[in-house]
């Protein structure tokens, strides 16, 4: 059988790396601009889908190295990761993972600062960032925050 090609997002989650651009990205290649809304009780709006495979083929180097922070254990074995990007300090992530380690979504900020907490509770968590940033995501479903 042959062996799944990875999207875009996948494949720079392999190397611990993400793109540099507010967003939302599935490991099935769909992607949606984000932005962080104090007015919205997530904390976050999302807007439009967007093609990542067309964005990185533009400019390949637009992508930052990351950090993880703080992890959160899941009850069906996956985890919540937050943490920073490298290549500049207002950078931050926030990621569910599988139970295999393998990503289930990632939401990425240019401007929200480094994510280090990371508060739990049934199907939903709380990400705060360094600069107070807090945005609250349905763990299973962001595109339902």
């Amino acid at each position: 059988m042959p062996e799944k090609e990875l999207t875009a997002i996948e494949h720079l989650w392999e190397h611990y790396q993400l793109p540099e651009l507010d967003g939302l990205h599935f490991p099935d290649g769909r992607s949606y601009e984000v932005a962080l809304c104090s007015d919205a009780a997530s904390g976050i709006a999302i807007g439009e889908a967007f093609d990542l495979e067309e964005v990185l083929t533009e400019d390949p180097d637009w992508v930052t190295d990351i950090g993880k922070i703080r992890s959160a254990p899941l009850p069906d074995g996956g985890a919540l990761w937050a943490g920073e990007g490298i290549s500049h300090g207002s950078y931050g992530f926030c990621v569910r993972l599988h139970a295999d380690g393998s990503l289930a979504w990632v939401l990425f900020f240019e401007d929200s600062n480094p994510f280090t907490e990371i508060q739990a509770s049934a199907n939903s968590a709380v990400f705060l960032s360094t600069s107070g940033v807090s945005i609250t995501v349905d763990i299973n479903d962001p595109l339902h925050s």
